[in-house]
């Protein structure tokens, strides 16, 4: 089974669009089809501008936003994945306001800058420079620009199999700390941790605990 948190993995590794081209053919859908719940609550106290969605998967933010007046640019690995974005786009009628664009993002990154950039579940059980791909992210926001970051702050509980990966899952603190940006072009941080009950398949529902991590870059003087 792949663990849903690998939604995130995007790594510079030649079979890494193999992977995730067979991640998603082992199904016709692998997510929800709906918005993630914190970029839900987040959002509606923006204003509305052009964001960038990493990681889209089969793009159900990226039409969340684009049905409430977003321009956005959605990125994956996958073409299975992009093209099943594209349909969902087209079923909801916004797909004239979604620029879908193929990246590894330890390779490359969208050009142009961004009033949001929204980062959820970006982990990787393979080598994956996150922070870099972060600081990217920061430094392609706008001035009064919004970085949303949610990632798990633990494995799922009671796999021990993943004990070998426990670095990987940090704390908001430990996240904010590593990207390294410049105070005085950044509001004061705002994070926190989560729970939510998560069902999967085959075993019983558990409480996971997420990050939630808020950074606004500075309007201009």
């Amino acid at each position: 089974m792949v663990w849903p948190f690998l939604k995130g993995d995007i790594v510079s590794t030649p079979d890494a669009k193999e992977h995730w081209e067979q991640h998603y053919g082992e199904r016709d859908r692998v997510w929800s089809g709906r918005v993630n719940v914190r970029l839900a609550e987040v959002v509606p106290g923006l204003p509305i501008g052009r964001a960038l969605d990493l990681g889209c998967g089969e793009g159900a933010d990226s039409v969340w936003l684009a049905d409430r007046g977003w321009h956005v640019v959605a990125v994956d690995i996958s073409d299975t994945a992009l093209q099943r974005a594209r349909s969902a786009a087209e079923a909801r009628g916004v797909l004239d306001r979604i620029d879908f664009q193929q990246h590894d993002l330890s390779e490359t990154f969208p050009d142009g800058e961004f009033d949001l950039v929204s980062a959820h579940f970006f982990h990787s059980t393979l080598p994956l420079d996150r922070t870099r791909v972060f600081v990217r992210a920061a430094e392609a926001l706008k001035p009064g620009g919004t970085l949303l970051i949610v990632d798990h702050s633990e494995p799922p509980p009671g796999d021990s199999k993943l004990d070998h990966h426990r670095h990987m899952f940090l704390s908001p603190e430990e996240v904010v700390a590593a990207l390294s940006l410049p105070e005085a072009e950044w509001e004061p941080p705002q994070t926190k941790v989560v729970e939510r009950e998560v069902t999967w398949p085959d075993r019983e529902p558990f409480i996971w605990h997420d990050n939630v991590i808020v950074l606004r870059r500075r309007s201009s003087a």
